[in-house]
């Protein structure tokens, strides 16, 4: 699984374009903004997220002041809901440290499951989180 690693003029990117078993990934340490987005059921769980933690942990020697964390996850099995739950619990360094964290966990209107898996997240972190519900638009062919 290639992640592409981008520095320009200052600006640290890791990139990595979704699969059918992993997400995309854009964490954008200039920004403070991380995004996850698709569905994450890969087979190899630590080749797809070491990467995706490691960058993280570097990240926070140099934190932005504030880091938002979007997650937009159709679905995810057991493996990869305990790396985002590291991801999440390392938020909770940037609070000690005195930095703004927050996670947007976005879901489909239909999917009350996804709704509850966030709301069990937000309960075992201590950062807020933005619940953003949104519909599904369908396509007229």
């Amino acid at each position: 699984m290639q992640f592409a690693l981008i520095n320009l003029k200052g600006m640290h990117l890791l990139v990595k374009e979704s699969t059918a078993v992993t997400p995309s990934i854009c964490f954008d340490a200039y920004t403070g903004v991380m995004e996850i987005k698709g569905r994450s059921i890969p087979d190899q769980p630590d080749e797809f997220w070491l990467p995706v933690l490691s960058w993280f942990e570097s990240y926070l020697l140099h934190p932005q002041p504030r880091t938002r964390i979007r997650i937009d996850l159709e679905y995810f099995n057991i493996s990869s809901s305990k790396r985002i739950l590291f991801l999440l619990y390392k938020l909770n360094e940037l609070v000690d440290a005195g930095k703004e964290a927050e996670v947007e966990w976005c879901y489909r209107q239909s999917d009350d499951d996804m709704f509850e898996v966030g709301q069990d997240y937000a309960y075992m972190v201590r950062v807020p989180f933005i619940f953003n519900e949104y519909r599904e638009v369908a396509l007229a062919i």
